[in-house]
């Protein structure tokens, strides 16, 4: 068992490259395109773009959100990031190293340090295999004796809430949901890694299994040093467990920053009615008529110019026009909030944006005018 599992961790890690200020994650120019292919030849004649151009950075020790309609590409970038798909362009940089280049980490060592937790508890898991088996699998075939694996394994079912000696033996159709997604999260513990991906991890679960699952993991960060991207479609969740938020849309990232600013001050369009069409238990707050109105458009041809124009109430001719600047996400202050919407960049040419002429301007600047 490593040190980094055995105890809670009190001073700087030892895995750490990069330091501190260093990100965990950095995610350059990332796409993916899935061929549509038609015909006796099998030709491709279209594609969905289900990732198209996104870059962000993920720091150590902070919980990143990703939020967004079903269909929106939120698990397919979780699975690009993992590798368990091929990327079509981008880059990833972990801990200051490049992802599969020849002088940078390689795609077993990203594995080491970068693990997901699935939305579907049950089919993660292997029917087969008692649950000590199945966390212990992992250590094995990086090379530990069966023994120290079974022990790992029994350590972990220990951390994360339920009794080795109770629940080792088990088989997973005889747990719970909640109890199910534990043995997920002790799995994916089980090789030490520094960033868990959580993908709808809390969503097939029950309110009340919801908030000890949540609970369990921020605890789980704070012991063993950990990092989070964390996909939900729940509202709630995300701004209780999140420190910045990263908002997307048919594809591309339309909206990120604090989750303060993001709940408080969404600045996009499809933020603002996304958080609009969060259910309250007060009943003078009940939502009469839809905030976000019709489908999203097809990813195989999507809008020209802003992508949501098509549903947007403030839509004008420049936003049909021409694609938004969501701004340098990768050089961003992680306090700044960014927004991919012609009505918050100056000088847009859209009717409600702010006039470049009257902007907040430094004391000195404005004695000069």
């Amino acid at each position: 068992m490593t040190d980094v599992i055995e105890a809670t961790q009190t001073g700087p890690d030892p895995r750490d490259r990069g330091g501190p200020a260093q990100p965990m994650l950095i995610v350059e120019n990332i796409k993916k395109y899935f061929p549509i292919r038609a015909g006796l030849l099998n030709k491709k004649v279209a594609e969905v773009k289900a990732v198209d151009d996104i870059s962000f950075y993920v720091l150590k020790g902070e919980t990143l959100g990703i939020v967004g309609e079903s269909g929106c590409g939120k698990s397919t970038l979780a699975r690009l990031l993992m590798y368990l798909i091929d990327k079509d362009e981008g880059h990833l940089v972990l801990d200051g190293e490049a992802v599969g280049e020849k002088t940078g980490t390689s795609l077993d060592g990203l594995r080491r340090s970068l693990q997901m937790v699935f939305q579907d508890s049950y089919s993660s898991l292997n029917p087969r295999l008692p649950i000590e088996s199945s966390i212990a699998y992992g250590p094995k075939v990086q090379g530990a004796s069966t023994k120290a694996a079974k022990e790992q394994a029994r350590a972990l079912l220990e951390k994360v809430g339920l009794k080795a000696e109770r629940f080792g033996q088990r088989y997973p159709h005889e747990l719970s949901g909640g109890q199910k997604q534990r043995v997920n999260i002790a799995r994916a513990l089980a090789l030490d890694p520094r960033l868990l991906i959580l993908d709808e991890a809390v969503s097939a679960l029950d309110k009340s299994v919801e908030a000890q699952v949540l609970n369990l993991l921020g605890d789980l960060k704070e012991q063993l040093n950990l990092t989070y991207i964390f996909i939900s479609h729940d509202l709630h969740v995300v701004k209780y467990i999140s420190d910045r938020v990263l908002v997307m849309y048919l594809g591309q990232v339309v909206e990120i920053g604090p989750v303060d600013k993001i709940y408080e001050d969404p600045k996009h369009p499809y933020t603002q009615a996304l958080l609009a069409c969060r259910l309250s238990m007060d009943p003078d707050e009940r939502v009469e008529a839809a905030p976000l109105a019709g489908d999203p458009p097809n990813p195989v041809n999507p809008p020209s110019g802003c992508r949501f124009h098509t549903r947007c109430p403030h839509v004008e001719d420049v936003c049909m026009s021409k694609m938004p600047s969501l701004g340098d996400s990768l050089r961003a202050d992680p306090g700044e909030h960014l927004a991919a919407c012609h009505m918050v960049h100056a000088g847009s040419g859209h009717s409600k944006a702010p006039n470049p002429d009257t902007r907040q301007l430094p004391l000195w600047q404005g004695e000069m005018r």
